[in-house]
């Protein structure tokens, strides 16, 4: 089937090719925002990768939604008070104000989280769209809803973390709770999910598996003994690996551990976070993730049938990142895009192969076979004991968001001005290692108010 947008063709993907209802949420300003010129996280990516969407004209096949700007109390529904207050308030203006510059150092936004124009607004279209995806998986208006604005699995109650300020993937997570029993939330990121697994580390209605590299590496938490306390005793799976990851020693983890989660476990609904710098070539990360290894991820957790929700995440090799989401895209569709890629706005990114896909590298995979033999029969084991399909009687259905989602948006009409409009992007500044703040901030306030808002529904 041709594409009179000029994009290469897009057969579907034989047995896997079942019919999905996809949204898709997409804020057209959201490659405006600008960490800064030297800073690893690049908005842009997500307008990249919009635009090669849009270029291999899967569009067609989605619905696609502008998210709502999440109100302060919509992201109150996790975050403390007085940390969204000063979200909603900060400028880098107001930071010459000593009051502001305190709190923004209590609240960790300085450094590897910096104050910058439109900060709230950036967090409201990310934390938008996560909700909004909840919403629509809730009222069964779809099948997989998508949100590459979203992802951003370190952020906690009180501060940022991470490049990350307000956790969407909590905040969607408490929307979908209101409505399934149980959720299962899964990270691909290359760093752990820290921030989702402390928010839920002590309940059995969301059950959080994280694959990441583990070590002298941010944020530095997720080892496999870390399994959850109370009532979530079990409920946390870590999967720590070693530099070097490849396809099919992730296969050979991620496909039965997740396949023995959703035989035990039965979640009701799934969150996928799909970060793309477990790819190879990442220039924060350190695996060899090929995009069709990465993607096999989504397409086993496509097979299940489940209501699903995918989010994107880290990922700082921009064209690597944009073409990992559009072939993602492609996957939760149903569809199998040409390795050729269709001319479009951000074509000269991609030289000089002008191709979809990333072939892996060379370097050496420090995942030994009796160690990752050791890691799967762990975590299986661990899955085993888990009370099987645990259930959450509810006396009455909570009500669920009203989202004023202003759909089939016409969204090539992009800012003609943006803020940064990509020139400024050298990669190559950012060749070496960027080491992170480590955030010790005790976890136990996060987990008492997610465990405030799950009863309060």
């Amino acid at each position: 089937m041709g594409d009179e947008t000029g994009g290469a063709s897009l057969p579907s993907t034989g047995s896997d090719a079942k019919k999905r209802r996809v949204t898709y949420f997409y804020e057209p300003t959201i490659g405006n925002y600008y960490y800064g010129l030297n800073h690893p996280m690049k908005p842009h990516r997500i307008r990249m990768a919009h635009n090669l969407i849009t270029s291999y004209g899967l569009l067609r096949y989605m619905e696609i939604t502008r998210p709502f700007p999440a109100a302060p109390e919509d992201i109150g529904k996790f975050h403390s008070d007085e940390y969204v207050e000063f979200l909603s308030s900060v400028s880098p203006e107001s930071l010459a104000n000593p009051e502001h510059g305190t709190r923004s150092e209590r609240f960790n936004v300085c450094e590897d989280c910096p104050v910058f124009d439109g900060l709230f607004e950036f967090c409201q279209a990310s934390a938008g769209g996560s909700i909004g995806a909840a919403a629509k998986l809730n009222r069964g208006d779809a099948d997989i809803a998508l949100n590459w604005a979203g992802g951003l699995h370190h952020a906690k109650k009180d501060g940022a973390s991470g490049f990350c300020y307000v956790n969407d993937i909590v905040l969607g997570i408490l929307e979908l709770l209101k409505v399934h029993r149980r959720v299962l939330y899964v990270d691909i990121d290359v760093h752990h999910g820290d921030g989702v697994e402390e928010a839920f580390y002590s309940t059995d209605r969301v059950m959080t598996v994280s694959f990441h590299k583990y070590g002298d590496f941010f944020p530095g938490t997720g080892h496999i003994e870390d399994i959850g306390v109370g009532q979530g005793k079990n409920y946390a799976l870590n999967v720590p690996l070693n530099d070097g990851m490849d396809d099919e020693n992730f296969h050979g983890l991620f496909r039965p551990i997740i396949q023995k989660v959703m035989e035990v476990y039965q979640p009701e609904a799934v969150v996928l976070q799909s970060g793309a710098d477990s790819l190879s070539g990442d220039r924060l990360g350190c695996f060899n993730l090929s995009i069709k290894g990465h993607s096999d991820c989504l397409r086993f957790l496509r097979s299940f049938n489940v209501p699903l929700m995918v989010l994107g995440g880290g990922g700082y090799t921009l064209k690597n990142v944009a073409s990992c989401w559009c072939y993602e895209t492609a996957v939760a569709v149903g569809m199998e895009p040409d390795n050729r890629l269709p001319y479009h706005e951000y074509y000269e990114y991609f030289g000089p192969d002008y191709t979809l896909h990333v072939d892996p590298s060379n370097m050496k995979n420090l995942n030994s076979p009796k160690y990752m033999e050791t890691i799967r029969n762990t975590l299986l084991e661990q899955v085993s004991r888990l009370i099987h399909a645990p259930s959450v009687p509810f006396q009455t259905t909570p009500s669920t968001t009203e989202v004023p989602e202003e759909a089939e948006e016409d969204m090539d009409q992009r800012p003609k001005h943006p803020i940064c409009n990509g020139e400024d992007y050298d990669e190559d500044e950012m060749a070496g290692p960027r080491i992170l703040n480590i955030d010790a901030q005790p976890i136990t306030e996060m987990r008492d108010a997610v465990t405030d808002a799950m009863e309060e529904d």
